[in-house]
């Protein structure tokens, strides 16, 4: 870390010049241990921040204007003034995840000033590990504290939420900028996504480690499959809100609910719900079984989640499943399942330490063999959520 934090201040100045007090913030990525298509449905998730990170070297101007170069997004660097309407840019374009942020600051009259910011990542990118919440909420925070301001994680994360909805046009819940806003050293995150309460639940490097396999496949999400998912889940609402009007969310709807509907439901509308309902049971009884240090019997709900994803809702790959179905199969293995949206991306499992270096060999060689594709295997722990370092 500081290796790389040094060589960010270099690049910095050689970018931007020297002069000025020069400030350095980490957003971390996040990981999603279990409670996956359930944030945007009101429910449950269980995820934890990861050594992988953004880091964001800043410095105030006092002409309003921000300027914003990206090591991952060297084709054109991000430029405005925080004294204006800050405009969206294209669909797709990196800089909305810096706009958004400040728009979002502006729209509700907190004070900024302008800023030179280099940004540069370990945390890949188009993975779903959650670059894109973490360069929202190291944004939200570079431009907070160069102004001598502060707020609440959970405020930062509700208007990285929605500068994610109106900048970047993704209708995400509110779990990643969650977890990168206030995630805890040495914890995952239990959180209820209708009335934001958290139980931090720990985790033990010297009992497991969470070993996150990129396969990289990327994920297409903006406009796609993502929004079907949605709307598939709103159609169950509908049909379960004429039974009861209370029912606003999957959240509100039991299992017995769901399986006795299945004649009235289309069956792609059936399947969507029933993964919802059960994985937010599995997500609360995995945070009990972890707290209990029962390993084993936490394994086999994240099998379970990654077997839902695949049949029920539909958003894992062939790439996923091969990674899964081999993790499981391999020594000192609790558990394994894909983390994230889906569509490609990543998967998470729980690994005794003693067994983490044979775990990547063995993945990385059986994936290769299958794809020819290399996987990025990244063994990490739980981290803090973005904070300012220096």
């Amino acid at each position: 870390m500081l290796d790389h934090l040094q060589q960010a201040k270099e690049s910095f100045i050689k970018r931007f010049g020297e002069g000025g007090r020069i400030h350095a913030i980490r957003s971390p990525g996040r990981v999603n241990l279990i409670g996956e298509h359930t944030d945007y449905n009101d429910g449950f998730v269980c995820p934890m921040a990861i050594e992988p990170h953004v880091l964001m070297i800043c410095r105030a101007r006092e002409d309003g204007q921000v300027n914003v170069h990206s090591s991952a997004y060297a084709e054109h660097d991000v430029r405005f003034s925080v004294d204006g309407e800050i405009a969206r840019a294209r669909s797709g374009d990196w800089s909305n995840y810096v706009r958004g942020p400040a728009a979002m600051l502006r729209s509700k009259g907190v004070p900024m000033v302008g800023m030179d910011c280099y940004i540069t990542n370990t945390l890949p990118t188009g993975s779903g590990l959650s670059s894109s919440a973490a360069m929202e909420v190291g944004t939200m925070l570079a431009l907070l504290t160069l102004a001598g301001n502060e707020m609440g994680a959970q405020e930062i994360a509700s208007l990285c939420q929605r500068a994610e909805h109106e900048y970047a046009g993704m209708p995400c819940g509110i779990m990643d900028q969650s977890i990168v806003a206030g995630g805890r050293e040495g914890h995952a995150m239990l959180l209820d996504c209708r009335d934001l309460s958290r139980r931090f639940i720990p985790l033990d490097p010297l009992e497991l480690r969470v070993v996150v396999v990129n396969s990289n496949f990327k994920p297409q999400l903006v406009g796609s499959e993502y929004d079907d998912r949605g709307r598939e889940c709103e159609a169950g609402v509908a049909h379960f809100r004429k039974l009861n009007p209370g029912i606003t969310h999957l959240r509100d709807v039991t299992l017995d609910q769901v399986l006795a509907a299945r004649s009235d439901l289309d069956e792609t509308v059936f399947r969507r719900c029933r993964h919802v309902v059960a994985e937010n049971a599995r997500c609360q009884q995995f945070a009990e079984l972890m707290e209990k240090r029962q390993y084993e019997q936490a394994g086999e709900l994240m099998v379970q989640s990654h077997e839902s994803l695949r049949d029920d809702y539909d958003v894992s790959t062939t790439h996923l499943d091969h990674l899964v179905d081999s993790a499981v199969r391999l020594k000192g293995v609790y558990g394994s399942r894909m983390t994230g949206a889906g569509f490609g991306g990543c998967t998470v499992s729980l690994v005794q330490p003693r067994h983490v270096e044979q775990f990547a060999e063995q993945i990385r060689a059986s994936y290769m063999q299958t794809f020819d594709i290399t996987p990025d295997v990244i063994v990490t722990t739980a981290t803090n959520g973005a904070q300012l370092i220096e």
